[in-house]
């Protein structure tokens, strides 16, 4: 007898609990004060008798229902057990194979510069709110003036933030290049240096080289691309720290305090560059940069280069 069938169904109950009122009775009694057929009477009966929950016959009596169907409740209790372990041991398994096929999707190796630079542009052009860069030294994908995507980018409104490293800017032309992105509206910062090379757009998807610089000479350019994930999110608190503590570069209110190339020289000498860095930058001599600067300090009220450097910070020229 399956399982299915060892448990009363409705008609059996009605019957069994008539039975257990009546304390015994034949057929066609139970059949008259159920309102049934006698046959069917009979076939119930007959179940019940089979399922050890009546005996007699043609008077039948009842029988305890626990002894009855204890076993079979047992045994449903088992086999309910045991169907749980099964569907345990098979979400287990398919959580586990669901995260090694999420991982292989979360990480994805992009090798060579010319798929990588195509990566970088596929990413600009997909871009709707935001793109974040980590710019070092020596490219080893695509040079600031290749990247014609940036335009294009900030004309529909992406917002860039880049941080730069200080010997890429005083590499020459590229302090020009910066500039004039940042007059199309990118915000430019500035450190000593980077620990990676980054560029993250959307907050959802970024590109980031794994193989050290010192190692270009021996293999191609090998990056990873990073979708939403717990490494994205590391990523993206590497470039907001970052970006914290970096230097503005070409960045303020262009209405307050310095304007023009004044606004550049505070600028680079706030972001902690020399004074000969600074005038080969320009292209004037150290000392036009050291009269600049001392007009500078004048305007800002303070006979110190650190005054500058605070004052210059508290009225959010280049903040």
């Amino acid at each position: 007898m399956s399982e299915d069938m060892e448990l009363l169904n409705p008609a059996e109950q009605s019957v069994y609990r008539l039975l257990v009122r009546l304390a015994g009775a034949g057929t066609d009694d139970l059949a008259e004060r159920a309102d049934i057929p006698a046959a069917e009477v009979a076939r119930l009966l007959e179940s019940l008798r089979a399922k050890g929950l009546a005996r007699g016959g043609p008077i039948f009596e009842p029988l305890p229902p626990d002894v009855a169907l204890g076993d079979a409740l047992l045994r449903r209790q088992r086999a309910l057990d045991s169907a749980r372990r099964v569907v345990a041991g098979l979400t287990e398994e398919y959580r586990a194979t669901s995260r090694r096929r999420i991982a292989d999707h979360l990480v994805e190796i992009v090798v060579g510069a010319s798929a990588l630079r195509e990566r970088l542009r596929d990413m600009q052009d997909s871009a709707q709110d935001e793109i974040l860069w980590f710019c070092r030294v020596n490219p080893i994908a695509m040079a600031g003036p290749e990247n014609t995507e940036e335009s294009s980018a900030l004309a529909r409104g992406v917002r860039y933030r880049a941080i730069y490293e200080r010997a890429l800017i005083e590499m020459p032309g590229e302090l020009d290049g910066i500039a004039a992105s940042v007059r199309r509206g990118e915000r430019a910062r500035v450190v000593d240096a980077l620990p990676v090379r980054l560029a993250i757009a959307d907050r959802a998807i970024a590109i980031c080289p794994l193989v050290p610089d010192r190692d270009l000479g021996l293999v191609e350019p090998t990056a990873a691309l990073i979708r939403r994930s717990e490494l994205l999110d590391a990523l993206l608190a590497l470039f907001e720290g970052t970006w914290e503590r970096a230097a503005p570069l070409l960045e303020g209110d262009a209405d307050a305090g310095p304007v023009g190339a004044e606004r550049l020289l505070l600028s680079l000498f706030v972001a902690g560059f020399p004074d000969k860095s600074i005038a080969s930058q320009l292209g004037v001599s150290k000392r036009t940069v050291q009269r600049r600067l001392e007009r500078v300090m004048a305007t800002a009220g303070v006979d110190t280069r650190a005054g500058l450097a605070f004052e210059a910070g508290r009225r959010g020229w280049l903040a």
